[in-house]
């Protein structure tokens, strides 16, 4: 894989409360001077995302529920709606982690049903936030977004006590098979960890670090 081809892999994020347009249109620039995927920002700042990279190749990708999961179904599905009429393609959604807990599997289920409705057309990722699950429970969750059509799963928010981790990754890969996408986030901040995950079976990484890990990658090819 070359350069180009692992820049293209990566979501480049920005998910601070307090980060104003100006560190938008910042990353917005620096996804598309480098060849990132897309740019991953607050439900906030998609319209304003959307404006800066219009006519350009990057994405814009966003977060559902954000970073807990606990919202009620319905306002996760109102907030995947408002970000796909501001301009959003990528949804990344947190599952309601006490649902899965309680093993109220059908509620799970359910939710991203519902998400997977309102955002067809979109690429639709579903977070574990596998820190706080067991095994027995990533593999769930794993099959749950499997059959409700999602379209990756997702390690973590990045907001949770962990970060990805291979084991993981590994788990996801066997459970999808070659089905589904897995983006790894959550403190992957060189070359040599992105290059770990993509190995382990991630075909995505969300990262705040995408230009260091890039300048990394040229490096080692000098």
């Amino acid at each position: 894989m070359n350069l180009k081809e692992k820049a293209a892999l990566i979501d480049h994020t920005n998910l601070s409360p307090y980060a104003t347009q100006t560190a938008i249109a910042r990353l917005c620039e620096e996804a598309t001077t480098n060849g990132f995927c897309s740019v991953c920002v607050l439900p906030y700042q998609v319209a304003f995302a959307a404006s800066q990279l219009k006519d350009t190749p990057q994405k814009v990708c966003t977060v559902i529920g954000f970073p807990l999961g606990a919202n009620r179904t319905g306002i996760k599905a109102k907030e995947a709606q408002i970000a796909t009429q501001d301009g959003a393609e990528e949804l990344d959604m947190v599952i309601n982690l006490a649902a899965l807990k309680e093993k109220n599997l059908e509620y799970v289920q359910k939710e991203i049903e519902v998400i997977r409705q309102v955002s067809k057309g979109l690429i639709l990722k579903v977070i574990l936030e596998t820190c706080y699950l067991d095994e027995a429970e990533k593999i769930s969750v794993c099959r749950m977004a499997q059959a409700a059509g999602a379209d990756f799963v997702k390690t973590s928010t990045g907001f949770g006590s962990a970060g990805a981790n291979l084991s993981d990754i590994m788990i996801m890969r066997q459970v999808v098979g070659d089905q589904m996408g897995i983006k790894a986030s959550g403190g992957i901040r060189n070359a040599q960890t992105m290059e770990a995950m993509l190995i382990a079976g991630a075909t995505r990484i969300g990262s705040s670090s995408g230009i260091a890990i890039m300048k990394e990658y040229n490096n080692t090819r000098d």
